[in-house]
């Protein structure tokens, strides 16, 4: 049996006094996520799942994502297919960090095979693809305003603010030459369509964020929302549908993503793209540009932890493979734009 920590007695005493819930503990961490730690809790109501920032965060941005998925979370109850948020401390004498409480889902987090329950045929991976584009619309169509979501400033301009602000950052903290940065990004700029009216963002929308029913393709929840917004919605379909299917770059970057729908005779993009614009009403003037962007934001993002990464400051193996994930994010990005 484990000893029991001073975080996990000051964790079960919060737990009792602030969520109605006694002899909660810490159990094993879950699989899935880089940005937050996903920990299972044993108590007496059952099992819950708590999500706070990693240990080795080094910056508030990562508690603002924490406080970002619980307000994301509990407006979209009984709105979308979203875990059921069971209590939130924001006091860091508790466990140093911010922390979130939710309903534990029965389900399996999908990446390079299928459940073993599941069909393997060309049908099983069509069907996940519509309860990715469905769930996705339902949560695309959620009233925000009405759900008492707040608008910020670049909401009418996501993609443009997310491409000034990353170029930025970009080239003042790099610790490499990456050329694609920079021309991927001003052809973004360059070619930005008309932009749809804001919704919902998930902020980081692909099958590795959901979580399936073990027996059949079904989805049962949508997680890992620190990154949610009110933005552009058609750019949380455009990350999804950059992972889906036979992609230009072999191996790509980060390959292990949505792994399983490269199968052959997998649903085509346009397909999954037609669905989702029924549902929604939105319709997609340039679905290329958003497969663009979607390349190169996350190679953006994430081109941050490999800085961390050469100066020390993170030493964890995803970190490390940065190396070579982000280039090859650059240059799908590129092959996708027609700029390599």
């Amino acid at each position: 049996m484990a000893a029991v920590t001073g975080t996990d007695l000051a964790f079960s005493r919060w737990m009792a006094e602030h969520a109605a819930v006694g002899n909660a503990h810490l159990g094993r961490r879950l699989g899935g996520g880089n940005s937050n730690v996903t920990q299972l809790v044993h108590s007496d109501a059952g099992d819950l799942v708590l999500r706070r920032p990693p240990d080795d965060a080094i910056s508030e941005s990562a508690a603002r994502g924490v406080r970002r998925e619980h307000r994301i979370l509990t407006a979209l109850a009984g709105h979308a297919p979203v875990p059921r948020v069971v209590a939130f401390c924001d006091d860091a004498t508790v466990m140093g960090q911010p922390f979130i409480i939710t309903e534990h889902i029965d389900g399996v987090s999908i990446t390079t095979t299928l459940p073993p329950a599941y069909p393997t045929d060309a049908a099983t991976l069509a069907r996940l693809g519509e309860e990715l584009v469905d769930a996705l619309a339902q949560i695309h169509t959620a009233d925000w305003a009405a759900l008492g979501l707040s608008r910020p400033a670049t909401a009418g301009s996501y993609v443009r603010s997310q491409v000034e602000r990353w170029l930025e950052t970009r080239a003042t903290d790099a610790v490499r030459e990456l050329p694609l940065i920079g021309a991927v990004g001003r052809w973004l700029l360059a070619n930005l369509p008309r932009t749809p009216p804001a919704r919902v963002v998930h902020g980081d929308y692909h099958l590795d964020n959901t979580l399936f029913r073990p027996d059949t393709p079904r989805l049962a929840a949508v997680i890992d929302w620190e990154l949610s917004t009110i933005g552009d919605p058609l750019a949380d379909l455009g990350l999804m549908l950059a992972f889906w299917g036979p992609r230009p770059v072999d191996p790509p970057g980060f390959a292990f993503v949505q792994a399983v729908t490269r199968a052959p005779g997998v649903v085509m993009r346009e397909t999954l793209a037609a669905r989702w614009s029924d549902r929604t009403g939105i319709p997609i003037d340039d679905l290329r540009f958003y497969l663009v962007f979607a390349c190169w934001r996350l190679a953006v993002i994430v081109e941050g932890a490999y800085v961390l990464y050469c100066r020390g400051r993170v030493g964890d193996a995803y970190a490390r493979d940065l190396g070579e994930n982000v280039p090859k994010l650059l240059t799908e990005a590129a092959l996708l734009a027609g700029l390599a």
